[in-house]
């Protein structure tokens, strides 16, 4: 019911709060992290390597659709809690309404931009032939479900907004047990091969989908009817902070192909450890990886209830948080690193950048991590430039010059070095712009949030009919 559990994370242990929100958000992370090494693993099988470069090809495509829902969902819980914490439960789900409405929107606009132009775009970015032919069916499936799967996110994130970290969990680990089950069924007894893998994640999507709405609407009425009105109303504040979120996710692969393009100064066995090194963080530090979509809610309650103390406590708290996290997964990773080595046959340079990994650099997470719990603050107290900013720093200046000099004087291992280095530097720079942000909140855009929402509503709410 409306109100009910609502403002959940201005009362009680805010360490606990920023534990709980974590684990379960990186939960449902790893769930989607092991489906899509699912999905490649069976693609392997099939024994053609043009269809696993096709696969990797259209997911380059889908990670920009998938970086506007990122940021609509990132918009939605921001906009969200912070109207909870405020105790405006009308105004909150308003704005839900307005995001889920942008998400179909866009969801549609994409694939008919994208799928008539699907051949130039995928030569774009490398793929020719047979390869290509096979990504665009691909794509071709797969992307007229960018609603859905927009549409689930925000789902998420309003759940999220409730409090409801369990809840908000549930959609991709459903969507994950959906997937991981067809894969088979469609690629390999039913002869579908790519195409089985992508009907088997449209299918996923639906089932994501429907396990986030259906509590978001049962149990909080988290969604209003949407009128035209308050839709044009909402959609600035909510492009506000999805556009720089957009920008934000897009830096992250810039500076890993960076990365990538001065390993391959250093030869085959280089670029493979480090394409081990990609796919074993994200299992590892699922939960650092989740820190800024889950501490953003426990930030926007509080600064919308005008806890500005707790908001600085849940800063903190991320921060103390993640450097546990930390140490403890940078521990075991030591302790496991021949293991792990022998898991991946690594051998040669690969090995030793694993074990370099696995060693003192596994701990430059915690700068990583830092950024993250930053990057929640900013979105959710009027700042989400400040995230956009800082990504883009950290993932081109913050890596570029550092990984070359790091190159030029130990090798592959100093392109390793460099690297972490540009994320000490940045979340230095980004743990001081929140705390700025934070203890002066007169310099935040979001500051005169209660009377800009009220001047708005007084012009507005006629046409809103509240």
């Amino acid at each position: 019911m409306p109100g009910q559990n609502n403002a959940s994370f201005t009362n009680g242990s805010l360490m606990r709060h920023v534990s709980v929100m974590s684990f379960t958000a990186s939960i449902g992370l790893m769930a989607v992290f092991a489906v899509d090494l699912v999905d490649i693993i069976f693609i392997s099988m099939l024994g053609h390597e043009a269809l696993a470069a096709a696969a990797g090809y259209a997911s380059t495509i889908m990670l920009f659709a998938s970086a506007i829902n990122i940021g609509l969902s990132i918009a939605a819980g921001a906009l969200v809690s912070k109207a909870i914490g405020a105790g405006e439960h009308e105004d909150g789900r308003e704005y839900a309404s307005s995001v889920l409405v942008f998400a179909v929107l866009t969801g549609v606009l994409v694939p008919l931009l994208a799928l008539p132009n699907i051949g130039f775009l995928l030569k774009l970015i490398g793929a020719r032939g047979a390869v290509a032919e096979q990504a665009a069916s691909y794509l071709w499936i797969i992307l007229p479900t960018t609603m859905v799967s927009g549409m689930a996110m925000v789902a998420v994130a309003v759940l999220r907004a409730h409090g409801d970290g369990r809840r908000a969990m549930y959609p991709s680990l459903a969507g994950g047990v959906v997937n991981a089950a067809l894969d088979p069924i469609l690629i390999f007894m039913l002869s579908m091969g790519l195409q089985g893998a992508a009907f088997a994640t449209v299918l996923a999507r639906f089932m994501t989908l429907a396990v986030a709405l259906y509590p978001a609407i049962r149990r909080y009425e988290a969604f209003s009817i949407p009128r035209l009105a308050c839709v044009k109303r909402d959609i600035l504040e909510a492009t506000r902070i999805a556009v720089p979120a957009v920008l934000s996710t897009v830096a992250t692969p810039v500076g890993a192909a960076i990365v990538t393009r001065e390993m391959a100064k250093h030869g085959s066995d280089a670029v493979a450890g480090i394409a081990v090194i990609n796919r074993l963080v994200p299992v590892v530090f699922a939960v650092v990886f989740a820190l800024s979509g889950a501490i953003g809610p426990i930030i926007g309650q509080n600064f919308g209830a005008g806890l500005t103390h707790r908001v600085r406590e849940t800063f903190l708290g991320g921060l103390k948080f993640t450097a546990i996290y930390v140490i403890g997964a940078a521990g075991l990773l030591f302790i496991f690193r021949g293991q792990i080595a022998e898991l991946f046959n690594a051998t040669d340079a690969t090995r030793s950048l694993l074990f370099l990994f696995c060693g003192p650099l596994a701990l430059a997470s915690f700068f990583n991590g830092a950024i993250y719990v930053s990057n929640a603050s900013f979105n959710n107290l009027g700042h989400p430039g400040y995230s956009t900013w800082v990504n883009w720093g950290r993932n081109t200046i913050g890596v570029w010059p550092l990984a070359i000099i790091g190159s030029a004087y130990w090798g592959a291992p100093g392109v390793l070095i460099g690297q972490a280095l540009g994320g000490v530097i940045f979340a230095a720079i980004a743990i001081w712009l929140s705390l700025r942000v934070i203890e002066n909140p007169q310099d935040s855009v979001v500051q005169p949030y209660f009377r800009f929402r009220q001047q708005r509503m007084q012009v507005l709410c006629g046409r809103c009919n509240r």
